[in-house]
């Protein structure tokens, strides 16, 4: 409940990891995968939303924050397409039914915590056979990990049936170690 508190009172303002801007990895996903369905996890403000809407994609959003889907509905609206945005929590996605051919996780699940398992649990729940899943996390595989994200423990709680295609390692603004990720589920 405080958590959620905080992060609305971030979307009075801006956001500091709100940069408004598309990441070149989604772009490089759109342009290479026909439009279906999409869900964009934890959207915050719609940038990512409006993107994949705007390329055709049929678009769900979903963030814990009312505040950030209140700004995700004007600049959907702004830019004159059309989304389902909702209010709701990344570790049960109720309400939400699939099957969604994409997932797209920026920032989300690394910060969950004990949530992990039960995000999964829901992700696997709405993902298609087939489907993708597109997360960006800090991700930091040294043992003597101490800051927020993910640890390679994380990444062993995924379902045997999701499929590691492609991992692109860096690190965000602030040089924390970060890094992209692209599963497949299995198509049965």
């Amino acid at each position: 409940m405080f958590r959620r508190l905080v992060f609305n009172l971030w979307y009075l303002r801006h956001p500091p990891w709100d940069s408004g801007i598309t990441p070149p990895e989604l772009k490089e996903f759109i342009a290479t995968h026909d439009p279906g369905r999409a869900l964009d996890i934890g959207c915050g403000a719609g940038t990512n939303v409006t993107a994949l809407a705007q390329a055709g994609w049929q678009v769900t959003g979903v963030d814990f924050a009312g505040r950030a889907i209140h700004k995700a509905r004007a600049k959907v609206r702004k830019a004159g397409v059309t989304a389902d945005l909702r209010v709701g929590d990344a570790t049960k996605l109720k309400g939400i039914s699939g099957p969604f051919d994409l997932a797209l996780d920026i920032g989300c699940f690394h910060g969950l915590g004990a949530g992990k398992a039960d995000y999964l649990a829901a992700l696997d729940r709405v993902l298609a056979p087939g489907g993708f899943w597109l997360m960006y996390g800090f991700f930091d595989p040294s043992p003597d990990h101490a800051g927020p994200g993910l640890v390679p423990a994380d990444l062993a709680l995924l379902p045997p049936h999701f499929t590691l295609l492609s991992r692109q390692d860096g690190f965000d603004k602030r040089e924390r170690p970060s890094a992209w990720f692209l599963y497949q589920k299995a198509r049965d």
